[in-house]
Parts: C-alpha cells; sequence; structure tokens
C-alpha cells in the first residue's frame, strides 16, 4: 500500500475513533436521562408519603417545585437527547460512514483490522484473523478485508 494510502486509513480510522467517543457520550446521556427520570418517580412517591404522614406542605412544594422540572432551559432528559441525536450525533455518524463509503469500500475499522493482523500470531489458537464459521450473514468471514 501507499503511503497515501496509508495516511487516508489512519485518517479515517481516527474519525471512527472520534465516533466511538461520541457513542460513548450518547450512552452516558441515556444513563443521565434515566437516572433522572427514575429520580422524578422517587421525588414522586416521597411527596406522596409526605403526604400521608400529614405533610401536605412539604408534599405540595416536593411536588410543584421538583417532581417533573426540566432540566435544562425547558426541557426534560429525552428533549435533551433528541437535540443531541439531531444536532450532532446524526451528523458525526453520517460523515465517518461517509468517509468509509467513499475511501474503503464501505469497510468499518480498516486501520483496527491492519493493526490486528500486525499485532496477531497467524497460525496460534486465540490469534485467528476471522471466526471460522458464522450463523448470520452479516459476520465478515473474508481474511483478506
Amino acid at each position: 500500500m501507499s503511503e497515501d494510502e496509508d495516511a487516508l486509513i489512519e485518517a479515517v480510522g481516527k474519525a471512527s475513533e472520534a465516533l466511538e467517543y461520541v457513542e460513548r457520550a450518547r450512552g452516558h446521556l441515556y444513563s443521565f436521562h434515566q437516572l433522572v427520570g427514575r429520580a422524578d418517580i422517587e421525588f414522586g412517591k416521597a411527596a406522596d408519603l409526605l403526604e400521608q404522614c400529614g405533610d401536605r406542605e412539604g408534599a405540595d412544594r416536593m411536588q410543584t417545585e421538583v417532581v417533573g422540572r426540566n432540566v435544562l432551559d425547558g426541557r426534560w432528559t429525552f428533549q435533551v437527547i433528541e437535540e443531541f441525536d439531531d444536532l450532532y450525533y446524526s451528523t458525526a455518524l453520517s460523515m465517518v460512514r461517509g468517509l468509509e463509503r467513499d475511501h474503503l469500500d464501505g469497510r468499518r475499522h480498516v486501520f483496527e483490522a491492519r493493526m490486528k493482523e500486525d499485532r496477531r500470531s497467524a497460525g496460534t489458537t486465540g490469534h485467528e484473523s476471522r471466526p471460522p464459521a458464522a450463523h448470520a450473514a452479516e459476520v465478515d468471514l473474508d481474511p483478506d478485508r
């Protein structure tokens, strides 16, 4: 392979690595969404218990000041996720998939595949290039990819 091709594969690999960080950040947003959502439910239960205990004022304050409150100006967590997906994630994903399509015949993780070939001990158990068989047609068994 030429130096230009090596550099191109490295560049697409860097973009793919960046996308992996974006995927992780997106996962943290979903964790945030679920944690805050669960907290909101628990605050609601706490308000109900306060009312049962006779603290109507505390229950009312909890219901009006905390339960159902926006986490950002005008937004619940699902809206934060949707905005992230629409404004950033979809663009980053499209960019990386486009680079893979345009420069690597749609193949993903070419940089890592080359690294694996350089680092594995060919012929040693546990160091196979690809799975020997697969049940799903989507699994790539071609050792030249």
